[in-house]
């Protein structure tokens, strides 16, 4: 399960990283939700470009997405055969950059979320699918969804799935719909390495989707292995200072902004 996520480094690294020609400019975010639009990357005649999908995945055999459930997850082991994910997992990959992103852990009745994110505070590529939806008067919407995974053994622990996270190295693989099938793309849909990620507790605020504040992935003081409810000192930097401002591109729906 993958239902809340950070963007926190500069445009230009993501850009780098993710290798785009296009210059979108945005602001971190610190609880990016499902229903708004997210940046992903996706491969538009052979280059990858920068898109904003709506984050809530809906096939395009949906007649009315209102009367549809929110798909924000497509489980690995299904996407091959599901009829929502199968088409889109043939032809319409994607990847979501990503700081971190936040899983909850469930104990004695209570919900305790952590924020996990690499040991080195490199972005993450997340693997995604994406559908175009058409309604019967014209009207246009293109969402994506996040593929998930079980957990390796370090998020085991708090959660049994995890987001599947796709190396530099694999993008091309994951994101090449036209040479690349889907049986072999799927070859990618494992848990991350044991050693990629750490994990540690947060503040229930990141629960309130409204609440996007640098605070929301300030690590918990602990007592005794518990979360004492109390932050810590805040985690390094991880990347070269952002500007001052930065210009909000247009969202692509009106289902909510993520800028």
């Amino acid at each position: 399960m993958c239902a809340r996520y950070t963007i926190t480094s500069p445009p230009a690294a993501i850009r780098a990283i993710f290798g785009y020609p296009d210059a979108p400019d945005f602001p971190p975010r610190h609880n990016v939700a499902p229903t708004q639009p997210v940046p992903v990357v996706r491969l538009d005649g052979g280059v990858r470009r920068f898109a904003l999908l709506r984050w809530g995945f809906v096939p395009a055999w949906v007649k009315d997405p209102r009367g549809f459930s929110l798909l924000v997850n497509a489980r690995g082991e299904s996407v091959l055969d599901k009829p929502a994910f199968r088409n889109a997992m043939k032809r319409r990959r994607c990847l979501l950059p990503a700081d971190g992103f936040y899983e909850w852990q469930e104990t004695g009745g209570r919900r305790q979320p952590f924020y996990v994110r690499a040991r080195d505070g490199a972005p993450l590529a997340l693997a995604g699918l994406w559908e175009a939806w058409m309604g019967p008067n014209g009207e246009e919407m293109e969402t994506v969804c996040i593929v998930t995974t079980a957990a390796n053994r370090t998020l085991e622990p708090i959660h049994h799935r995890m987001p599947v996270i796709v190396p530099p190295s694999a993008f091309d693989l994951w994101l090449d719909g036209d040479r690349v099938d889907a049986l072999t793309a799927a070859t990618l849909i494992v848990p991350a390495p044991d050693d990629l990620l750490e994990a540690y507790p947060v503040s229930t605020a990141v629960n309130r989707a409204a609440n996007d504040v640098p605070d929301l992935i300030v690590p918990l003081a602990t007592e005794g292995g518990e979360p004492t409810g109390v932050p810590a000192a805040a985690p390094p930097a991880r990347s070269k200072p952002r500007r001052a401002a930065a210009a909000k591109p247009k969202a692509p729906t009106a289902q909510g902004s993520l800028f």
